[in-house]
């Protein structure tokens, strides 16, 4: 059975040191400390230590071969997305790391899928790149779940929308930046509670804001698993029938009325948990998705999926024909 990971994070093995091209910034840089490892710096500040295998393509494809998946969905890594940086500074951190991109999957084009990524602080040169990344091979973008604290409702973020359903471009919406961050440092919150609130905070904001009801044919992809949105849409659903004076402003539709029309990935962790987003939206809306190369990802690449006594039809549907469906492809494309 084909097996596409469709969230997997990549980064070039050398970046360029933007800040002192620039003049100012903590943009990302590497330092390659030991063998196989490299430190990713924030301006002076240690972010975080990544192995080879987030810039190793045969390494990366050789990991995957002892979970029979043979195609991974590489985007890059979120503190990458520089939307904090002048947009045309950000323009050129993008064209450097979608070209990255773009040269890997024109050399493994059965293995790897590319997402882009779009200075979004800046409409006019996130379409010119989105444009720039389709002619490139790129099926879709990853965007962050909010941009530099401004929800995904913004009218300024709508005509990049409407181009992404224009061009045929798939969008993965990655929990980023999260809301209370400095305020819950402590236990590792941030990413165990901040993300899964991030995403959803991007699914009702869209919804809200009659994005999915203007552009109906963008398909949007949501990591997580929704993140707490479907775990939490009798709430949402509440919310909206109580006070549609404060929910319902710019779009009347009950926000359930669009389970079953936009995508989510797997990562759940707890077959529980898989069971109720399938029955929320459908195994055709469900694709396989890791997170790797990172610790809290589904680094076993969809194995507790097959020890779920699904039916072969839904393990199919979440292992390829999902993200075919979203990414517009063909199974003949990886053959």
């Amino acid at each position: 059975m084909l097996k596409i990971d469709m969230h997997t994070h990549i980064i070039p093995k050398h970046l360029p040191r933007w800040a002192e091209k620039f003049g100012y910034g903590d943009f990302i840089h590497l330092e390659h400390h030991r063998e196989g490892f490299a430190r990713m710096m924030q301006g002076d500040r240690f972010f975080r230590e990544i192995e080879s295998n987030c810039w190793d393509p045969d390494l990366r494809i050789q990991d995957y071969e002892k979970f029979d998946t043979q195609v991974q969905v590489v985007c890059t890594i979120p503190v990458m997305f520089s939307y904090w940086a002048q947009p045309h500074h950000c323009l050129e951190v993008s064209k450097f790391l979608n070209d990255d991109i773009a040269d890997l999957v024109a050399k493994y084009p059965k293995n790897y899928v590319g997402l882009g990524t779009i200075p979004m602080q800046d409409a006019d040169l996130a379409i010119e790149e989105l444009e720039r990344a389709k002619n490139i091979g790129h099926k879709g973008i990853q965007i962050g779940s909010n941009i530099e604290g401004k929800n995904l409702s913004e009218d300024q973020f709508y005509p990049i929308f409407e181009a992404c359903q224009d061009l045929d471009m798939a969008i993965m919406i990655h929990p980023w930046n999260m809301m209370g961050k400095p305020e819950m440092e402590k236990y590792w919150l941030p990413w165990l509670v901040g993300m899964p609130a991030e995403t959803s905070r991007a699914i009702c904001s869209l919804i809200f804001s009659g994005v999915l009801e203007r552009l109906p044919n963008l398909r949007f992809n949501f990591s997580h698993a929704s993140g707490s949105f479907l775990a939490t849409i009798g709430r949402v659903e509440h919310g909206y029938n109580c006070r549609p004076d404060l929910v319902a402003i710019d779009n009347p539709i009950n926000p359930r009325e669009y389970l079953g029309k936009f995508w989510v990935d797997s990562i759940t962790h707890d077959d529980k948990m898989l069971n109720y987003v399938l029955d929320m939206v459908g195994s055709d809306k469900v694709s396989l998705g890791t997170d790797y190369p990172f610790p809290l990802g589904d680094l076993e690449i969809g194995k507790f999926i097959t020890e779920m006594n699904l039916s072969e039809q839904v393990v199919e549907d979440i292992f390829c024909n999902s993200a075919l469906g979203w990414l517009n492809m063909k199974k003949e494309d990886f053959l």
